[in-house]
């Protein structure tokens, strides 16, 4: 069974105006291109070009607002794109230009959006990834200029 696209956007009352004006629902957003969107939203390219984007990854199971943004980050666009990337690599790159470890699980999503994008399946989660993610780790190891600190640091550092 098929569940209902529901994308959290972070719209502000402008833009959830603009779609009312126009009759565009929000799980309607990936179908519109860009400069369509600037229009119906009032939005500049920018704004337009991220909600898009966002509403789009959103798309992939169990893929929320924050990963979409991580993917946005990346300089990715659509699902599209993510055809013949690895999750392994893209989890080096964000790495390395966040400047800090992350999480594994974000691996385990990276891997997920990197299958979806290949097969269309929805059927599976990120921890479904968990296994090969740690299989993979197991052998292959991290880049040597993998960034020393974690997340979980800089988030006690604040504290």
């Amino acid at each position: 069974m098929k569940t209902r696209f529901h994308p959290v956007l972070n719209l502000t009352d402008s833009e959830r105006k603009g779609l009312r004006a126009h009759g565009v629902k929000i799980r309607e957003i990936p179908d519109y291109a860009t400069d369509e969107l600037e229009v119906i939203l009032g939005a500049s390219p920018e704004r337009a070009d991220l909600l898009r984007a966002r509403a789009e990854f959103q798309q992939i199971p169990s893929v929320g607002i924050h990963f979409a943004d991580d993917l946005y980050f990346l300089g990715y666009r659509r699902i599209q794109e993510l055809r013949g990337l690895d999750g392994a690599t893209l989890t080096d790159t964000y790495e390395f230009r966040k400047g800090y470890r992350t999480d594994p699980c974000v691996e385990d999503q990276f891997r997920l959006a990197v299958h979806y994008a290949k097969t269309g399946d929805s059927s599976r989660r990120w921890w479904d990834f968990t296994a090969e993610r740690k299989a993979f780790r197991e052998t292959a190891g991290y880049p040597e200029n993998r960034p020393e600190v974690s997340y979980f640091d800089l988030l006690q550092s604040e504290n």
